[in-house]
């Protein structure tokens, strides 16, 4: 199970304005995972995300998954075992047809025929999206483009998933479905999110992520409970771990 561990070490990235993204930045998510990184608003996280299929480029440091360290020569291999769903479902869905937009990384894997429609039926019933499979994409709804870039990803069989702002942008009812998807996917999963309830639920394991660093990396519970942490990180604790300020307020107005 060698291929589903992903290994970061000594990642910088500096933009071509000098922006420096990533700081040295290093990790190792093992086989079965479910990690969140999380952080506020240009702490840096989709740029690291985007390292791990080789979207960006590292200035310096390595990307190793499994035994196969990330290089051109090795990158379609890589692109195969991580699948990568961006934070904005239309940079990945420019097909005529849902059905084409599935269909296209089997296609490019090779497959043909019986065999690509089977992994786009499978990828589409998963996400709860086959009745859209002859939709224009430009048609769906905003949680419905999820679910097909999600399909995507899926029709190529990933042995990893990354994901960026999974949620970000969609109704309670959306965001319930692509948290059940995550859940049944058992193989490893790495995510950003400033979804922290999402986060409590979904994940064992947590990174902070602040001004392109890692500042915390640990059991998701024991995150949560720093409150130093989470306020030097510009973060809050999830809702679920704050308590009902209505209840709050009620019970004050009852004590004697």
């Amino acid at each position: 199970m060698s291929h589903h561990i992903v290994e970061v070490i000594h990642l910088r990235h500096i933009y071509p304005d000098g922006t420096i993204a990533i700081k040295d930045v290093s990790f190792r998510i093992t086989h079965g995972e479910s990690v969140a990184i999380i952080g506020a608003n240009g702490a840096g996280k989709s740029t690291l995300l985007q390292h791990l299929n080789g979207c960006l480029e590292a200035t310096s440091g390595q990307i190793r998954i499994g035994d196969m360290p990330l290089t051109k020569a090795t990158l379609p291999d890589i692109r195969r075992t991580v699948g990568m769903v961006f934070q904005n479902p239309d940079d990945q869905l420019f097909m005529p047809t849902v059905f084409d937009d599935v269909a296209f990384g089997p296609l490019n894997l090779g497959l043909v025929g019986a065999d690509v429609e089977k992994r786009v039926t499978e990828a589409l019933i998963q996400v709860g999206a086959d009745h859209l499979r002859a939709k224009p994409p430009y048609h769906l709804s905003g949680g419905e483009k999820k679910r097909v870039a999600i399909a995507t990803v899926l029709a190529m069989t990933p042995d990893i998933l990354v994901l960026d702002e999974p949620t970000n942008g969609l109704d309670p009812y959306a965001r319930r479905q692509i948290m059940s998807l995550l859940q049944e996917f058992h193989h490893t999963k790495i995510f950003t999110t400033h979804d922290l309830d999402m986060v409590l639920e979904l994940c064992q394991r947590t990174i902070i992520l602040h001004e392109g660093e890692i500042r915390a990396d640990g059991p998701t519970g024991e995150i949560f409970r720093n409150d130093d942490l989470l306020t030097a990180c510009r973060l809050e604790k999830p809702l679920a771990m704050q308590g009902c300020p209505l209840c709050s307020r009620e019970a004050d107005t009852t004590k004697p």
